[in-house]
């Protein structure tokens, strides 16, 4: 496991000095040093959060250059079907960590990873909260900038990536789901009922006109309802796309420049806890 660590610089011991002159002045004390600052652990580290009475496993990636001097982006990333489990770091396996062990200079951002339980979707009332649960942890042990929050995700977490944003619109600075809108056997007009809660929430989503998995359709639905709401998002369909068009995306230096550009300016009583005094522990 990995956990931030502080690390402490010990006390320098005084040199011996030659003694002075007699009749000389005394000679000046040299200044302290600055205290150090405390050091955290970086790259993707293992957490935890509990609520309801349970424990959920999760990843917070923190980049090599993190420091609590200044407040940094935050992207949630929602995996897929395929990495739901208990493990907490199967999430890491596709997508967005594979994406930022090749690329790491491309995301300057603190990338909170949850996971999804197998018998659940991104869109339950569950893993919305276990979601919010994490996101909230890590305000608080790191400090991050609350008006750039961003999530992304694929497949499932495309979907959840939709429905996260619906739910906590005034929260969210911008989102990217790719190939991830589904019909959760509602009733025709989901896109409808959806459309009008993102219609003010930045977007650029993608999808690959091939995918045999999420039909292209279903994004193409949702962005033309957000349209008719007055949203402007944007959608990028790539003509010779399957489902697995994520990693086009996350390699993308023009995608990483326009996502963290976009600000959200948050309402006082929206504003997450402010972060602790020192870096996170076990």
């Amino acid at each position: 496991m990995w956990w931030p660590v502080v690390v402490v610089a010990s006390l320098a011991m005084p040199q011996q000095n030659a003694q002075p002159a007699p009749g000389a002045p005394p000679a000046a004390s040299a200044p302290a040093p600055p205290p150090a600052e405390p050091r955290y652990a970086t790259g993707f580290i293992f957490r935890t959060v509990r609520f309801d009475e349970e424990v959920y496993a999760y990843t917070v990636y923190v980049p090599p250059e993190y420091t609590p001097a200044k407040a940094w982006p935050v992207v949630v990333f929602l995996h897929g079907s395929g990495e739901r489990g208990t493990d907490g770091m199967l999430q890491t396996e596709i997508g967005l960590g594979p994406a930022i062990r090749r690329h790491r200079d491309l995301v300057p951002a603190v990338v909170v990873m949850p996971q999804c339980r197998p018998d659940d979707a991104w869109w339950s009332e569950r893993m919305t909260r276990m979601t919010a649960a994490c996101l909230e942890q890590t305000y608080v042990e790191y400090r991050l900038d609350p008006e750039r929050l961003y999530v992304t995700g694929l497949s499932l977490g495309g979907a959840g990536t939709w429905f996260f944003a619906a739910r906590f619109p005034r929260q969210v600075a911008a989102i990217a789901p790719i190939c991830g809108f589904v019909e959760l056997q509602e009733p025709t007009g989901l896109a409808e009922k959806l459309a009008p809660h993102l219609a003010t929430v930045p977007t650029w989503c993608f999808h690959g006109a091939r995918d045999q998995s999420v039909p292209v359709e279903r994004s193409r639905e949702l962005i033309d309802a957000i349209r008719r709401a007055g949203g402007n998002p944007r959608y990028t369909e790539f003509a010779d796309g399957d489902h697995a068009v994520w990693d086009r995306v996350y390699r993308d230096p023009a995608f990483w420049q326009w996502l963290l550009a976009q600000r959200r300016a948050l309402d006082p009583e929206l504003r997450p806890p402010a972060p602790a005094s020192r870096p996170a522990g076990p």
